[in-house]
């Protein structure tokens, strides 16, 4: 298996994970993105970031991530999703992609990584905290919305 950065004509592949990783939160229809939009947020605009996991040249597995910011530390790493097909977890590749981007946040320099997690995901919040990550329960997530539901 190997990390590799996303390039235009990934987009698909992305896109189609993406609707997966929804189906498996039990929210199929609220993907409102579409594979042209964010290979223009991905290569274009240069909003966020993607790497893909891929066994024996086929991709099995997705990170999209960016920078955020912390008043009180500096720039961060935040991961807005990671996903790996469900016939090829258990091999160590989401630890791969994680650890991918625990080195890279360390490389450039963040002072933290960041994500969220379903509380009802044990199995995600069991492998984050297997990696030595804190699950925080201190903070109420905001949100306001400003296209679909």
């Amino acid at each position: 298996m190997n990390i590799r950065k996303a390039k235009r004509g990934d987009e698909g592949f992305l896109i189609e994970m993406v609707k997966e990783l929804a189906r498996y939160e039990n929210e199929p229809e609220a993907v409102e993105n579409t594979a042209e939009k964010l290979a223009k947020d991905l290569f274009d605009d240069e909003m966020c970031e993607a790497v893909l996991l891929e066994k024996d040249g086929n991709p099995i597995g997705f990170a999209i991530y960016y920078t955020s910011y912390s008043t009180w530390k500096g720039p961060c790493l935040y991961l807005e999703d990671l996903y790996v097909k469900p016939d090829h977890r258990r091999m160590n590749a989401g630890g791969m992609l994680f650890d991918y981007l625990v080195n890279l946040a360390k490389e450039r320099g963040f002072a933290r990584m960041d994500w969220q997690v379903l509380d009802w995901n044990e199995s995600a919040i069991n492998f984050y905290k297997k990696k030595g990550a804190r699950i925080d329960t201190d903070w109420c997530n905001g949100r306001m919305i400003f296209s679909g539901d």
